[in-house]
């Protein structure tokens, strides 16, 4: 697990960068970043730390209650691609398996993209 800390907290930032220093990455070489910041644009898996009830990792944490947040998290992820991958597997009639992911990818990329003029326009 490669991730990366992205947090506005330089205290949580190192705090983080001292728990999780044997999986540290880039954010451009990460599988998860780590923010204290909500970021609504972003395409990235992120776990959100903070306060607030809608974060995914309540303030104060442990370092155990990270890495299951964490784990949780990529777990859910993974759920996700299986569910999707047996789901185009059992439909075999019509188009192919490849042409259904094929058009899953595009809409992902149209919605991305719907939601960055979205964004820029919203400035």
């Amino acid at each position: 697990m490669k991730v990366a800390v992205s947090c506005v907290s330089p205290l949580l930032q190192k705090s983080l960068e001292m728990f999780l220093k044997e999986h540290l990455s880039s954010l451009k070489h990460c599988d998860v970043v780590i923010r204290d910041k909500k970021v609504i644009e972003d395409d990235m898996l992120t776990l959100y730390i903070g306060s607030d009830e809608s974060a995914q990792l309540q303030k104060p944490f442990s370092k155990s209650q990270l890495f299951l947040a964490l784990e949780k998290l990529l777990d859910n992820v993974k759920q996700k691609d299986t569910v999707t991958v047996s789901k185009e597997t059992k439909d075999r009639d019509g188009l192919s398996v490849l042409e259904k992911r094929i058009i899953m990818l595009t809409q992902e990329y149209q919605d991305n993209i719907l939601k960055a003029i979205r964004t820029y326009h919203e400035k």
